[in-house]
C-alpha cells in the first residue's frame, strides 16, 4: 500500500511540475519585409496583433535570418547555421534526398524528450521523403504542405510553371480539402491542438506561408487598401499581411480564452526579406532603410522583424539592439524552459543574458552567411559581402562592379550604399579569413 501511495504521489508531483512548464509557440512568417509591421516602421499597414505581440515582450532590431526559406527553417530547428547543416539553398521537394538530415537533433525532438506534446502547423520546406518529414523530426502532429508555397485554395504547389502538384498533408498522409483557405485551416488546426493539450505543456511550430506569394488576402482587406489608395503591388501584399495579422490575433485570443497566455512563450520572426520576383508581382514588401530583398545578403534580405514574449516572466515594451540570429532560439528556449541541452555543437547562443540585461554586448562577435555564390561575414559593425547579387529585373539598383568584394560599416552606412573595399583592404582580408575559417570548420563536421 505504501508503494502504491508513493507512486501516486510521484505521479501527481510530476503532473504538477509538467503543468508549470511554459508552453511554447514559434510563429515564423514567410517573406515578410524587414520593416513590414507598424512597430518596425511601416506607416501604411494595419498590423495591431503583431504589434501587440512584439511589444508585449522583447523586440530585436538587429535580428538575422538566411536570405531564403529552407536555410532559415533548418537553422531554427537545429540551433546551427545553415552551412553547418548543409542547407544553404532552397530545398527541392521533388528530390527525395534533399532536405534536413534525420540525424540532426531538432527543436521538436528537444521538447518531445522533455515531455512536451509537439506540433508542426503550416509550411515545412525541409524535405518530402518520409525520413525528412515533420513526423520523423520530432513532431507528434503535423498539418500543412511540404514544399515551398501553395495556392491557398487548391493547395497545389505554386513553385514554378509546369511543376504544380497537390501538396497538403496530415501526419504524412495526403489529404484533399479543395476550396478551403489554407491560413484559416492552419488557424483551426492550431486551436484544436491547443485545446487538446491545454492541461499539458506543448510546443507548436506555427509556420505561416504568408505573405509569401501568391498574394491571396481577404476581399475586405484588399478593398480597404484600395480605398486608401495604396499602389499595386503593395495593395496585394498589404491585404495578405493584414489577413495574416487577423489570424495571429485569433490564435492569441484562443490562448487567452483558455487562460494559457500568461505561461506561453511566443517567438515571432520572419524567415527572410520580402520577395520581388515575377510571381510576387515584382514586390509589395519593404526593406525600409535597408538595401536588398529575399535572395540577397544585403541587410534587406537577412535582417528581419523578431521578438519573444512571455507574459509571466518577460517584461513588456523592451528593445534589444544586440545582434542575434535564428539559431539562437533553440538554446534560448531550452534555458527558459529548464531543458537540458548539449550546446557544444550548436552555433546559436542562448539569448537569456540579453533578455535579462539590455547592456550586455552581442553574443555573436562574428557571423557568416552563404547563399549560392554569395557570401557574407559580419564582425562588429563591419560587414563584407563577396559576390553580392541583386539579380531581380524588378530591382533597379543592380550590383555592377569588377571586384567581388563589397565592404560596409553598418554603423555609418545602414543602407549599404558605399563600397569601402578599396579603402580598407586589410579589413577585407580580415573578414574573408573569418569566413574561410568558418567554412573549413563546417566542412569538417559530419
Amino acid at each position: 500500500m505504501k508503494k502504491i501511495i508513493a507512486m501516486c504521489v510521484l505521479t501527481l508531483s510530476l503532473s504538477v511540475l509538467m503543468a508549470q512548464q511554459p508552453n511554447v509557440i514559434v510563429i515564423l512568417t514567410d517573406d515578410q519585409g524587414s520593416t513590414d509591421v507598424n512597430c518596425y516602421g511601416a506607416k501604411d499597414l494595419v498590423t495591431p496583433n503583431m504589434d501587440s505581440l512584439i511589444t508585449s515582450g522583447v523586440k530585436f532590431t538587429q535580428f538575422y535570418a538566411a536570405p531564403v526559406c529552407s536555410p532559415t527553417r533548418a537553422s531554427l530547428l537545429t540551433g546551427k547555421t545553415p552551412q553547418h547543416v548543409k542547407i544553404t539553398e532552397v530545398v527541392n521537394s521533388e528530390k527525395p534526398n534533399d532536405g534536413l538530415s534525420n540525424e540532426e537533433y531538432t527543436m521538436a525532438e528537444m521538447f518531445k524528450d522533455a515531455g512536451y506534446a509537439t506540433a508542426h502547423i503550416g509550411k515545412w520546406h525541409l524535405g518530402s521523403s518520409e525520413d525528412k518529414q515533420p513526423n520523423a523530426q520530432g513532431f507528434d502532429y503535423s498539418f500543412g504542405h511540404l514544399g515551398g508555397c501553395v495556392d491557398n485554395f487548391s493547395h497545389a504547389s505554386y513553385w514554378q510553371d509546369g511543376a504544380n502538384y497537390h501538396d497538403l498533408y496530415l501526419n504524412g498522409g495526403e489529404i484533399y480539402r479543395d476550396g478551403e483557405f489554407f491560413p484559416d485551416m492552419m488557424l483551426e488546426e492550431a486551436k484544436d491542438f491547443i485545446v487538446q493539450n491545454k492541461n499539458h505543456p506543448f510546443f507548436m511550430y506555427y509556420a505561416l506561408n504568408v505573405p509569401h506569394y501568391p498574394y491571396q488576402g481577404s476581399k475586405e482587406w484588399l478593398d480597404y487598401y484600395n480605398e486608401k489608395g495604396v499602389d499595386y503591388p503593395r495593395n496585394l501584399y498589404a491585404a495578405f499581411l493584414s489577413t495574416m495579422d487577423d489570424n495571429i490575433g485569433n490564435l492569441i485570443a484562443k490562448l487567452e480564452s483558455l487562460g494559457l497566455k500568461e505561461n506561453t512563450i511566443i517567438v515571432f520572426q520572419s524567415d527572410n526579406g520580402y520577395a520581388n520576383t515575377q510571381r510576387a508581382h515584382g514586390g509589395g514588401g519593404s526593406s525600409g532603410p535597408y538595401r536588398g530583398h529575399k535572395g540577397s545578403l544585403f541587410e534587406g534580405g537577412i535582417r528581419v522583424p523578431a521578438a519573444i514574449s512571455w507574459t509571466k516572466n518577460i517584461q513588456p515594451n523592451q528593445t534589444r539592439h544586440q545582434m542575434a540570429v535564428t539559431a539562437d532560439w533553440m538554446p534560448t528556449l531550452a534555458d527558459l524552459c529548464g531543458i537540458e541541452l548539449n550546446k557544444d555543437d550548436l552555433d546559436g547562443k542562448s539569448l537569456v543574458p540579453i533578455l535579462k540585461n539590455e547592456n550586455i554586448k552581442s553574443l555573436h562577435d562574428e557571423y557568416t552567411w552563404q547563399y549560392q555564390k554569395q557570401k557574407a561575414v559580419r564582425k562588429g559593425d563591419w560587414k563584407l559581402l563577396i559576390n553580392p547579387v541583386i539579380k531581380d529585373p524588378y530591382y533597379k539598383n543592380t550590383i555592377k562592379q569588377k571586384s567581388p568584394y563589397f565592404l560596409v560599416n553598418l554603423k555609418d552606412d545602414i543602407g549599404e550604399t558605399t563600397n569601402l573595399a578599396e579603402k580598407y583592404p586589410k579589413k577585407v582580408k580580415e573578414l574573408e579569413t573569418i569566413f574561410n575559417k568558418q567554412n573549413i570548420r563546417n566542412h569538417k563536421r559530419k
